[in-house]
């Protein structure tokens, strides 16, 4: 290191010139806030020799806690004052936006839609090329003739990149910190549906074959568990081998016995009898004639022999 001594020491104190120039700096702060007003004059801040920052509230709806920030100057042989540049700035209470997360850095698992790219950048650290290293030891004797004949894949996975991948997996939903591995009745690294990996990851990982698993398909890690492990048993109970008698039996069926009852004839009409009718009696009329000798009553009722015979009959004994 150089010596120190010709660069300058902090300033700790405002130039009284820069400090007594609020007027000039509210003008500046004024027009730039313009049309809203602007608010006290909260103090002043040392930037360096003959250079500070004058600070005034703000007073425009919604930016609670900022505040304007003028920086002013001035000449060494001179007292004149310069404006140097008007800003808005936040402060300690004020609301802000959060701190900016690059694009790459806020992609999770499952963002991706069907037709989506996502190149890795140049400079990625999870990947090296495969001629400089390879998935395991035992490729190193075929990695110089791989290169030469243009065989295998372009990149592999770098140190650090399988490094990533095992913290993640380990700490996510297929590592022991979870509520089902704590629960469970033995772990993936003595499971018969476990099937083992190749490489440098196999000591830590393997993949779940068991259909009835919630983990099927995925990678898990030796200390993760579950109830599907291929040795788990169902313990026999401790409880009394014969139970007490049911307050309300709800163990059974209720049977109801239905008795089929046959309806009672309906009763038979009883025949309508009609009452015998009189043969109806035809009364005699007289009729009374007066003559010389007396009352004479003759009977209108015609004999038999009387009635008149009937046409037909005429008719036949004429001819």
């Amino acid at each position: 290191m150089g010596d120190n001594e010709g660069m300058s020491e902090p300033i700790d104190t405002v130039d009284p010139t820069l400090a007594g120039a609020v007027d000039l700096a509210r003008t500046a702060a004024v027009a730039a806030a313009a049309p809203d007003p602007v608010g006290d004059h909260l103090g002043a801040v040392a930037d360096g020799d003959r250079l500070a920052s004058l600070l005034f509230g703000c007073a425009k709806p919604g930016y609670e806690g900022w505040y304007w920030s003028v920086s002013v100057s001035h000449a060494p042989d001179s007292e004149v004052v310069t404006v140097n540049d008007v800003v808005l700035l936040p402060g300690d209470d004020a609301i802000v936006a959060p701190t900016w997360t690059p694009y790459k850095d806020r992609l999770r698992p499952g963002d991706l839609s069907p037709g989506d790219v996502l190149p890795p950048e140049d400079d990625d650290v999870r990947l090296v090329p495969s001629w400089s290293a390879g998935d395991g030891e035992e490729q190193a004797p075929d990695r110089f003739f791989a290169r030469e004949i243009g065989l295998g894949r372009e990149h592999v996975l770098s140190i650090e990149g399988r490094e990533q991948a095992a913290d993640r997996w380990f700490a996510g939903d297929q590592g022991p910190d979870n509520a089902l591995t704590q629960q469970a009745s033995g772990v993936c690294a003595g499971c018969g549906f476990m099937v083992s990996l190749a490489g440098p990851l196999s000591d830590r990982f393997g993949v779940c074959a068991n259909g009835q698993a919630n983990d099927d398909g995925r990678v898990v890690s030796f200390q993760h568990g579950c109830g599907a492990h291929s040795e788990a048993r169902h313990k026999r109970s401790a409880s009394l081998g014969h139970l007490p008698e049911h307050v309300l039996d709800d163990t059974s069926d209720d049977v109801e016995e239905i008795v089929h009852v046959e309806p009672e004839p309906e009763p038979e009409p009883e025949p309508v009898v009609e009452a015998a009718t009189e043969p109806e009696v035809v009364e005699e009329s007289h009729v009374e004639l007066a003559t010389d000798d007396g009352v004479e009553v003759l009977d209108e009722t015609p004999d038999a022999a009387e009635v008149e015979p009937d046409q037909s009959e005429t008719g036949s004994d004429e001819k």
